[in-house]
């Protein structure tokens, strides 16, 4: 038993159980929620460590819960797995813009759904360094309180957009390729696209409001945090 409690936000009782019984059979703890509002309350007292959150939910739907668990601090850094029959990338974008971690869609393997959760665990269960702060141009990160701000104000980014901002702030100027990004970012045995990195950085772009011209595109390679040195054109 590996003690890992895992709250799945389902109405599907068919799928649920599906989820459940093989996230049980890897040793997880694993509660099921049917509704948008109950699984909110239990996520609220429970804490648990991961969040499988349907988007189509009676009560209110996944996109809410997503919403009032970022603006919770007990809950603010809870990993959550978006799972929804939606596959247009608004749709996407919209759920990592809410703080959607990573997402699923309809139909999916069960074995591909088992490694996402496994994946977001290893990531956020990483060893974060202490007391780590770095700052360009009204941008602050805080690796300790794991908190970034824009002029002074705090910024609700998701932990894999914190982590790819962090990234490419601490190396301004210097182009990383998606593929890097990836890898340092967000880890090596992370199950995501290219695009999906891009989704990424375009939320991160909507969160930083003024200075969001700050992450530079790079065609033809990836993305760049821009140098205080360098002109903005």
């Amino acid at each position: 038993m590996n003690n890992k409690k895992i709250l799945i936000v389902e109405d599907d009782r068919s799928l649920a159980e599906v989820i459940s019984y093989n996230l049980e059979e890897q040793g997880f703890d694993v509660h099921v929620s049917r509704d948008g509002m109950e699984g909110l309350q239990f996520a609220q007292l429970n804490l648990p460590d991961i969040v499988i959150l349907d988007l189509m939910l009676p009560v209110i739907d996944g996109l809410e819960v997503c919403r009032r668990l970022r603006a919770d601090v007990n809950t603010q850094a809870v990993p959550i797995l978006m799972l929804t029959a939606k596959s247009e990338e608004t749709d996407q974008v919209v759920g990592f813009n809410v703080g959607a971690d990573d997402y699923v869609t309809k139909p999916f393997s069960i074995k591909i759904l088992l490694e996402r959760v496994k994946v977001l665990l290893r990531r956020y269960n990483r060893k974060e360094e202490m007391g780590d702060i770095v700052a360009s141009q009204g941008i602050v990160i805080d690796r300790r309180r794991h908190l970034a701000t824009v002029d002074g104000q705090a910024v609700p980014l998701t932990r894999t957009e914190f982590s790819l901002l962090d990234t490419l702030l601490r190396q301004p100027g210097r182009a990383f390729s998606r593929a890097e990004l990836i890898q340092t970012a967000i880890g090596d045995d992370a199950l995501v696209l290219d695009r999906t990195v891009d989704v990424h950085v375009r939320s991160i772009r909507s969160k930083l409001g003024d200075r969001a011209e700050l992450v530079e595109t790079v065609r033809g390679v990836g993305y760049r945090f821009h140098h205080p040195a360098t002109a903005l054109v």
